[in-house]
């Protein structure tokens, strides 16, 4: 089930543990992504705090949200470019896209099948597409007191097979917010030292996992030309060329034929 659009604006726009969130993932992002020059780049879910950066670097942004989240007018004091979506029937033409976030839409939908399929859509010859799910051994998928503690957390192993069955092909694993999720602001100071150290930990501590995946494309076999000139299994041809020959045994004149 989706969460409100209001509670997930108020956490990362006004409680300071939602801001650490959104600049940690933010800075993570930028790394992978550092230049999206000329490209489309959309977001799905709640996905509007790690568009802001792509604003002015990026052909075209858009946010699509789902309907039962919610929507919201984004970016303030800017034109709108958020819209109101169904997780299966994204409002974009097939291969439009050459960057996709995912966050809070995936692990939050009812149907995360076909987010999968929507996005895999959507996305154009060499798009990539990140996907940001809460860490299920992580801390922060048991804290309900935050958008990552509601939903089916992920393992990296449960993501990038799903993502394998819908058609992806898993290019770069990583975790990010080592933090604790709590709101007392002596923890929060040590969000940055966390953050730092935590780079060098396994996923095991990271409270959300991204992953960033290409779209697959299952190359044809042979072409239809091809197809067409292949032979079909001859198995009734010699009956089919067979024509009936008459006997040429004459019958004997002294036989009788009788019928009882």
């Amino acid at each position: 089930m989706h969460l409100d659009v209001q509670e997930l604006r108020n956490f990362y726009y006004r409680q300071p543990l939602g801001k650490a969130v959104k600049r940690t993932i933010k800075n993570k992002i930028v790394r992978i992504w550092p230049d999206t020059s000329g490209q489309t780049v959309a977001g799905f879910g709640f996905a509007v705090p790690l568009l802001r950066p792509f604003l002015t670097r990026s052909r075209r942004v858009i946010a699509l949200m789902p309907g039962p989240q919610g929507v919201v007018s984004w970016p303030s004091r800017l034109e709108n470019v958020s819209v109101l979506t169904d997780d299966a029937m994204w409002p974009l033409e097939t291969g439009h896209v050459d960057r996709l976030i995912v966050l809070h839409g995936l692990e939050t939908s009812d149907d995360p099948n076909s987010v999968l399929e929507e996005a895999w859509r959507v996305l154009g010859p060499g798009g990539r597409a990140l996907f940001i799910v809460p860490n299920r051994v992580g801390l922060w998928s048991r804290s309900e007191h935050t958008p990552m503690g509601f939903g089916r957390p992920y393992t990296i192993s449960q993501l990038e097979t799903q993502l394998r069955i819908q058609g992806f092909l898993p290019e770069q694993s990583s975790a990010t917010l080592f933090q604790l999720p709590s709101f007392k602001k002596g923890w929060q100071r040590f969000g940055p030292f966390l953050e730092k150290v935590g780079q060098s930990l396994p996923f095991l501590a990271g409270g959300v996992l991204i992953v960033e995946a290409s779209k697959r494309v299952q190359p044809l076999t042979g072409s239809r030309e091809e197809k067409k000139k292949r032979k079909r299994l001859g198995v009734l041809d010699g009956f089919r060329e067979a024509k009936p020959k008459p006997s040429l045994v004459p019958l004997r004149p002294n036989v009788e034929l009788k019928f009882d």
